[in-house]
């Protein structure tokens, strides 16, 4: 039996269809588990849907009420990049309670992992860059207006800058929101992070994880969170789609330990979530996810112990 569980619901599929973004992966990555023997049944926790009081913790009431009625305009759908439809929009609420729930087991256990989650682009009014809510800033107020937690830190290492995080957190002194990024790539407006770690393309493992490392260390010397809500996105991948990084299988696992390892080692729990991931072959993005929870066992093993 893991030593945390995982957090994941069959309705996590976002029904997109043919598109860039393969967000069948939460099954796929759900059976691989199951199927290598990796975790078993017991193992996983499904999670109830984020409410409508959940999500407008972050989100104006208005958008909400737009995105659950179906009246969103042409140009806010345009701005999604992904089709509408209620399947979509259940998904979105699905994967939201599962970051919610994952944050709470991370401070029962150590650690918390949605297999699924981490849309960081969506802010309080609007949606855009696949993602219509942002689960990881739903699941920090949640937290915070149970009396759980006060201080949290998001640490996002998606390829991409995590805008929307950064625009709900703006000025917020009890969030401190950490991004490292592909420079030039979407988004194309970078709201400013806490900290922001603006990569040159082509950045390799050994200078993305001197820079994380420097970065993320001296964050937590300062900050001292009671929660990092850590963004596993797997599009830093050499082989990615949508990225321009060059980070290696090994890089990533490297990057997990660093960010999972150093929150243990300080008392910190980390929540995960997963974000991006679009390698030209399916199986290398669920791979790095496999590896992130792989870590994460191992991790929370030698912090244990």
């Amino acid at each position: 039996m893991l030593p945390y569980r995982l957090v994941y619901h069959e309705r996590y599929d976002l029904n997109l269809g043919e598109h860039v973004f393969p967000s069948r992966k939460f099954k796929w990555l759900h059976d691989r588990m199951l199927h290598t023997r990796f975790a078993q049944p017991e193992d996983f926790e499904a999670p109830e849907p984020a409410t409508d009081d959940d999500v407008r913790l972050v989100h104006d009431a208005d958008y909400v009420a737009r995105l659950r009625s179906g009246t969103l305009s042409y140009q806010e759908i345009l701005r999604l990049e992904i089709p509408y439809s209620r399947q979509m929009v259940e998904a979105f609420w699905q994967a939201a309670g599962g970051s919610i729930l994952a944050a709470r087991l991370a401070l029962r256990d150590g650690i918390g992992f949605n297999i699924g989650g981490g849309f960081h682009h969506a802010f309080p009014a609007h949606g855009e860059g696949f993602c219509a809510i942002n689960d990881i800033a739903i699941a920090v107020r949640r937290l915070q207006a149970d009396g759980l937690i006060r201080r949290a830190m998001v640490v996002d290492c998606d390829v991409h800058h995590g805008n929307g995080t950064a625009a709900v957190f703006a000025n917020d002194q009890s969030v401190f929101t950490l991004s490292i990024h592909q420079f030039n790539n979407y988004p194309s407006e970078k709201p400013l992070s806490s900290l922001d770690i603006h990569l040159p393309d082509g950045t390799e493992d050994a200078e993305y994880l001197h820079r994380l490392g420097n970065g993320y260390r001296a964050a937590l010397a300062m900050f001292k969170p009671e929660l990092v809500m850590y963004v596993a996105g797997a599009d830093p991948y050499r082989e990615d789609q949508l990225g321009g990084l060059q980070l290696t299988f090994d890089g990533l696992m490297e990057r997990d330990r660093l960010v999972i390892g150093t929150a243990l080692t300080h008392d910190i729990p980390v929540a995960i979530v997963l974000a991006g991931g679009y390698a030209e072959s399916v199986e290398d993005t669920i791979t790095i996810h496999a590896n992130t929870a792989a870590v994460a066992k191992e991790v929370l093993g030698k912090v244990k112990v």
